[in-house]
């Protein structure tokens, strides 16, 4: 088995699983980040198009993980977790 990924977080983005979503939607998204992600990020979630070209985004319930993938240096990087209806609008 390969490696896992380094995983990163944003402050932003800690800040929202921890103040803004529901306890049991903040577990399941503390879990998929640490445990599931790292594994094979490109196989848990969906590429994003167009102005989010880069971007992966993984389902947890009606919320959404937003991460980007650098093969080169093995690291994901969370960059936004959002409610589906605000998760791909532009910011």
């Amino acid at each position: 088995m390969t490696q896992p990924y380094e995983l990163q977080v944003s402050a932003s983005v800690a800040r929202t699983i921890q103040d803004k979503l529901p306890v049991g939607v903040a577990s399941a998204v503390i879990e998929f980040i640490t445990r599931t992600l790292p594994d094979n990020p490109h196989r848990v979630g969906k590429p994003l198009r167009y102005e989010l070209e880069g971007v992966y985004s993984a389902r947890r319930g009606a919320f959404r993980v937003l991460y980007e993938i650098d093969d080169e240096r093995r690291e994901v990087t969370v960059i936004r977790v959002e409610h589906r209806a605000d998760a791909y609008r532009p910011r």
